[in-house]
């Protein structure tokens, strides 16, 4: 299975950082979210990646490419293997790249990706969710090849949040399996009707281009992935799967400095230090 991974964004909400850097290259620790991101997709046996770019993104190529300079640098240096695990995932993954023009949303930009992808079943990772014990994809990966359809993540989340993320309607079928009935991207109070939250991971089945070509404009002008997966439903069998793994929302400020502790905390060499300054911080506070 092939996965595709939108990076074309203009990442505003972490403004000023991202007004020349790829809001995806923010590191988490000492490593670039979309390494995060990449490191997923190959767990779960996506090693075909198409990364949808635009302007500004050249770091994401870059990080990705090797960087004969730095090698040798460290090789004299050494540290040799400073840069080991990474190199051992370009290894392991096919990583290509097509940019879209213009921010359209992310219908548009999944869109991007119908040359590439086929007439196959795909993946689809954003870059503002890490999904980790277990990877998220797999999950979707095994509910697709044992239900068919399309299968799209999901987690509960407090009633008043609901409105920042997209939201699923539908019947269960299995312990923690819906199948679709409607999807509304950020719901008004009004529109309320669930608490299952839409968490950036997908499989789709190629369908979903058809749908998309034919989708308007919806919020924000764009043509919105989840419009595309609202006719999906109509057309075919959409499945949510409930995602029970460690996830970090790390398109939001404080969901990102949340994952840098929590991560840093899980390290050795970094837990003592981190533990100081948060005591200190704790004195003032």
């Amino acid at each position: 299975m092939k996965a595709v991974i939108p990076a074309a964004g203009l990442g505003t909400r972490f403004l000023p950082y991202t007004k020349a850097q790829p809001k995806e290259m923010i590191p988490l620790v000492d490593k670039p979210a979309i390494q995060f991101v990449v490191e997923e997709a190959v767990a779960s046996g996506m090693r075909e990646i198409l990364i949808v770019t635009g302007r500004t993104k050249r770091a994401i190529e870059d990080h990705f490419d090797t960087n004969v300079e730095l090698d040798n640098h460290l090789e004299k240096s050494g540290r040799p293997t400073a840069l080991e695990d990474l190199k051992a995932l370009m290894s392991a993954a096919r990583i290509m790249y097509v940019r879209q023009p213009s921010p359209l949303g992310l219908g548009d930009a999944v869109l991007r990706a119908a040359p590439f992808v086929g007439d196959e079943a795909f993946g689809v990772l954003l870059g503002d969710d890490i999904t980790v014990d277990p990877p998220c994809s797999a999950v979707l990966k095994a509910a697709h090849e044992r239900l068919g359809g399309s299968a799209i993540a999901l987690q509960q989340v407090p009633r008043d949040q609901i409105g920042r993320y997209g939201m699923a309607v539908g019947k269960e079928v299995e312990p923690g399996v819906i199948r679709l009935e409607d999807m509304i991207e950020k719901p008004t109070p009004a529109q309320v009707r669930s608490t299952l939250a839409t968490i950036g991971r997908y499989v789709l089945t190629p369908e979903i281009f058809a749908r998309l070509r034919a989708t308007e404009p919806g919020k924000g002008g764009e043509i919105q992935l989840t419009d595309g997966i609202r006719s999906l439903i109509k057309k075919e069998d959409v499945y949510g799967v409930l995602y029970r793994g460690r996830r970090f929302d790390v398109g939001d400020k404080v969901g990102w400095l949340g994952a840098n502790l929590e991560l840093a905390m899980e390290r050795e060499d970094l837990r003592d230090g981190l533990k100081e300054v948060l005591d200190r911080i704790r004195k003032k506070a």
